[in-house]
Parts: C-alpha cells; sequence; structure tokens
C-alpha cells in the first residue's frame, strides 16, 4: 500500500496535482495571442494543398491570403485552449490508484503519455466543436472560401478544404498542448524548484 514513506492515494493525488498545474501552467503559455503563432515548436503550417499552394505562392510573391489563413487558424487554436484545458483537467480524472505508481516509476513523461493515450480520442471529439467556434470567429473559415475561389491552384473539385482544415487545427493544437504538457511534467520530476506545492515535493522528492 506504499512506496517509501508513500501511500498509493499519495502518488495518485501526486500525479493529478503534477498535471492540473501542468497544464495550467502550458495554457497560460500558448492560450494567449501568438501562443502558437510566435513560437516555432507549435505554429501550426496549412494542411495539404492549402500548405503547398502557400509555398508555391510565396516563391513570386503572392501568398499574402494563405499566410493570413494560416494565422487566423492559429489564431482559433489559441482561443480554444481554455476549452481544452478544461477539458485536459477533466480527464485527469482517469489516472487511477491502480494505475499511479507505475506511472511515477515510468519515464519523464509517463503521466502526460498516459493520459493521452487513454483520452486522445475522446478529446479530439470533444475540442473540435470549440476549434470549429474559433476558426469562425476567427474568421479563418471566410478567408478559406475566399482564398480557394480565387486561387486557381486550389480550385480543385471534392476537395473539402474546411473539413482538412478544421481537422488539421485541431490535430496540431492539441499536439502543442500535449507536447509543453510532457515539458511541464518533466520540469516538475527533475527540478526541485519546479515542485511548488508540498504534496509535489512529498511525492516527486522520494522518488
Amino acid at each position: 500500500t506504499s512506496q517509501g514513506a508513500l501511500t498509493q492515494a499519495e502518488i495518485e493525488a501526486g500525479l493529478r496535482q503534477a498535471l492540473e498545474i501542468g497544464t495550467e501552467r502550458v495554457a497560460s503559455q500558448i492560450g494567449v495571442t501568438d501562443g502558437y503563432w510566435a513560437d516555432p515548436k507549435i505554429r501550426i503550417p496549412l494542411p495539404g494543398r492549402l500548405g503547398e499552394a502557400q509555398r508555391e505562392l510565396a516563391r513570386v510573391g503572392l501568398s499574402a491570403p494563405l499566410d493570413d489563413l494560416q494565422l487566423r487558424m492559429n489564431r482559433a487554436a489559441e482561443d480554444a485552449v481554455p476549452a481544452g484545458k478544461k477539458i485536459v483537467i477533466d480527464a485527469v480524472r482517469s489516472i487511477t490508484i491502480q494505475d499511479a505508481v507505475s506511472i511515477l516509476n515510468g519515464g519523464d513523461t509517463a503521466a502526460t503519455d498516459f493520459l493521452r493515450g487513454r483520452t486522445e480520442t475522446s478529446l479530439r471529439a470533444t475540442f473540435k466543436p470549440y476549434v470549429e467556434q474559433a476558426l469562425e470567429a476567427s474568421g479563418a473559415y471566410q478567408t478559406l472560401d475566399s482564398v480557394t475561389s480565387s486561387v486557381p491552384l486550389l480550385a480543385v473539385a471534392a476537395v473539402d478544404y474546411k473539413t482538412s482544415l478544421t481537422d488539421h487545427a485541431v490535430s496540431l493544437g492539441l499536439d502543442g498542448m500535449f507536447d509543453y504538457l510532457a515539458v511541464e511534467e518533466q520540469k516538475i520530476r527533475e527540478n526541485p524548484v519546479a515542485r511548488t506545492t508540498e504534496l509535489l515535493r512529498k511525492v516527486f522528492g522520494a522518488r
């Protein structure tokens, strides 16, 4: 029932707290203007043919409409982060006492990896409406309609650009959140300064 002086309940609570604190930190970092756009690690490129057309047009200085679309897509991801934060924190509850010890003794991102594997499918489904709302509010869909009707490179029948853009923003938006959540987990595991509560110091200091 314990690992050294730690009970399994303390380990479970410590892991949950670490992920909750990490998620709050990540959201405050990327859920702001330029959180995605100004960060080359998580900036979201345009998908598929949209990205190809953007690169082709950039060679002749005509990519401005697609550059604007990419910016609006990243703005939508930034705007959707608060909803994503809530979803992730709610999903932290899926970590049980039975899982806790193996996660604590796992690799530097074991808790994040576990959480992502356990919840990613449902997270994507739940996150998508928030991204759609943000894409609509940011003007991305309106820009997309304008671009795809006026750029010959994109005038291809049976290409659902709206679905492609939305799914791409959801996928890479969540990738960015989980990537930085893994970074925060590593900090808590490795750096005593990052253990900002007594419970975190007790759980991660005993490893």
